[in-house]
């Protein structure tokens, strides 16, 4: 087993140095799909506002760089890693990613985009096309720098999550619980296409409006929404929900109130506490930032 982890490790890293000479951004990723760095500030009793100014690695899609000597760095750190994640919504791409999941039963996330596509006039072009273990497909897209696009499960219709800034992608070659994530047919010489801009506006809606504090709804009605939102969850979208629940916990002032029950939410679909926890922490440092 161990020869089978180091030959995984391997070729991660080695995938890892070709997307990072095409301009992608890479992390070490472990089989769970989650970086393989622990946070150096996992200690602590309070969640640290740091995305990597402290110099130390193990934060997450912030540590994320082209340069080869510290893809090896980072990767030489984390001998278990066995996958690689791509920083969406970096120069010089701008990544965003269209996750097209196969859960839960019934669920047809190709139809739901192909309608969208139909409904608003734009087509998907020819681009990079990742097929995950479960038969899900990610669509790679260039957006424009002036754009940000966040990230979201299941908003423009059920099946379809995004991957936008401060999120990322598991790419070619990764090997996960679930077994590898495989370049589709015919894309392998591609790279990203320029999103559509009819879909690049579904993909960034205009701003909330500022409501003040003494506008929130009461804690226990909208806290209830947003747990039953992560309870919701099925596999692949586990964490994500959990971060977006999150963030809409600390942005509306309840966020330290709501944790608890987040993670026991994220825990009942299947996270671990750990990851549950350090979600919600990274949650909470985004929200703080903005």
């Amino acid at each position: 087993m161990a020869t089978i982890d180091r030959q995984s490790a391997t070729l991660a890293l080695a995938h890892a140095l070709s997307a990072a000479e095409r301009g992608l951004p890479v992390i070490p990723l472990s089989r769970s799909k989650l970086p393989a760095l622990p946070s150096p500030h996992r200690n602590g009793t309070h969640p640290v506002l740091c995305r990597g100014e402290c110099g130390l690695p193990g934060h997450g899609v912030h540590d994320a760089t082209t340069d080869p000597a510290t893809v090896r760095a980072l990767f030489a750190a984390a001998p278990w890693a066995t996958g690689y994640g791509i920083a969406c919504g970096r120069a010089p791409h701008h990544l965003i990613g269209i996750d097209l999941d196969t859960k839960p039963p019934g669920t047809d996330a190709t139809a739901a985009l192909q309608l969208l596509a139909l409904r608003h006039l734009f087509t998907i072009p020819e681009t990079v096309v990742v097929i995950t273990p479960s038969g899900g497909h990610h669509i790679w897209l260039a957006g424009p720098p002036d754009a940000v696009v966040p990230n979201s499960a299941s908003r423009l219709a059920p099946g379809i999550d995004i991957r936008g800034a401060g999120g990322y992608l598991v790419g070619p070659g990764s090997l996960s619980g679930r077994g590898v994530y495989r370049l589709a047919p015919g894309t392998a010489h591609l790279g990203p296409a320029p999103c559509p801009r009819t879909l690049l506006d579904l993909l960034t809606p205009p701003p909330r409006p500022h409501h003040s504090h003494h506008s929130h709804r009461p804690v226990d009605h909208h806290g209830q929404g947003l747990v039953r939102f992560v309870l919701a969850a099925h596999e692949g979208q586990r964490n994500t929900r959990l971060f977006w629940a999150a963030c809409r916990a600390y942005e509306n002032g309840i966020g330290e109130q709501l944790t608890s029950a987040l993670a026991s939410a994220a825990v009942r679909t299947g996270l671990t506490p750990h990851e549950a926890h350090a979600t919600i922490a990274s949650a909470a440092r985004m929200s703080a930032a903005r």
